[in-house]
């Protein structure tokens, strides 16, 4: 299979599990009376709904990073697989959500983004902005088929630091209530989204994407008895002479 084959099919997957995801979520939120997540109590103690949770949404990211690993012959490309699938069901999931429930009505509501290890806030748009980053990195590295030269340790660098960044400010709040224990984590509301924060881990977080966009696209240019091109063409050439 082709990687625009490949990439197609990760793609589909991807929304499929979009719309698993959003089910689930909504069934789940129904069970707790909070389709809108930001209201008092947001994750109110229910029997084995924290542990099952947690354990739901680490299945979610075995599953996104299996079809890439599936997906890919490289680790580069298994990486880039299993970031298209992240950011298109990421996507997706809003998307969906948005149709089944109609919420969120706005790509400013707050939502909580994950729990694993403290709870994630932030307003929806953050997330996808991640998610569109994730998306055309890995479509990079696997459809445009780059050339497989390293990323600059700068850009990764600066990589790690907007990952970082970024983790800091979804959980800027939870982590300044910890010590209030599991009590204030299910209760606590943000109030505050540093935006400014943020924007400055997104840029730092396209730092691979800008490197990458400096090289050019592979070209298939060895036939398959690993001649060049040029050999092709030139022993084609006098093969037309002589015939």
């Amino acid at each position: 299979m082709n990687a625009r084959k490949t990439w197609s099919m990760v793609v589909i997957y991807a929304i499929a599990m979009a719309w698993v995801e959003s089910a689930v979520v909504v069934y789940l939120r129904t069970l707790l009376d909070r389709i809108q997540p930001y209201q008092k109590t947001p994750l109110p103690h229910l029997a084995n709904f924290g542990s099952t949770e947690l354990i739901r949404e680490a299945a979610t990211l075995i599953m996104l990073a299996a079809v890439g690993f599936l997906s890919g012959n490289t680790t580069r490309k298994r990486l880039g697989y299993s970031l298209i699938a992240f950011g298109v069901w990421d996507i997706f999931y809003y998307l969906f959500l948005q149709i089944i429930c109609g919420w969120p009505k706005s790509l400013l509501d707050w939502d909580i983004l994950f729990l694993i290890p403290l709870p994630w806030w932030g307003p929806v748009i953050a997330p996808m902005l991640i998610a569109m980053l994730m998306i055309i990195w890995g479509s990079s590295v696997t459809v445009l088929n780059l050339k497989p030269r390293k990323i600059s340790n700068a850009a990764r660098f600066y990589c790690t630091v907007g990952v970082l960044l970024a983790l800091y400010v979804f959980m800027q709040e939870s982590l300044g209530i910890l010590q209030q224990g599991e009590k204030g984590l299910r209760e606590m509301l943000p109030t505050h989204f540093s935006w400014l924060l943020f924007s400055f881990a997104l840029l730092l977080m396209a730092a691979p994407i800008l490197n990458l966009s400096k090289q050019t696209p592979a070209s298939d240019s060895k036939p398959a008895d690993g001649l060049s091109l040029r050999d092709a063409t030139n022993q084609g050439s006098g093969m037309g002479l002589i015939s």
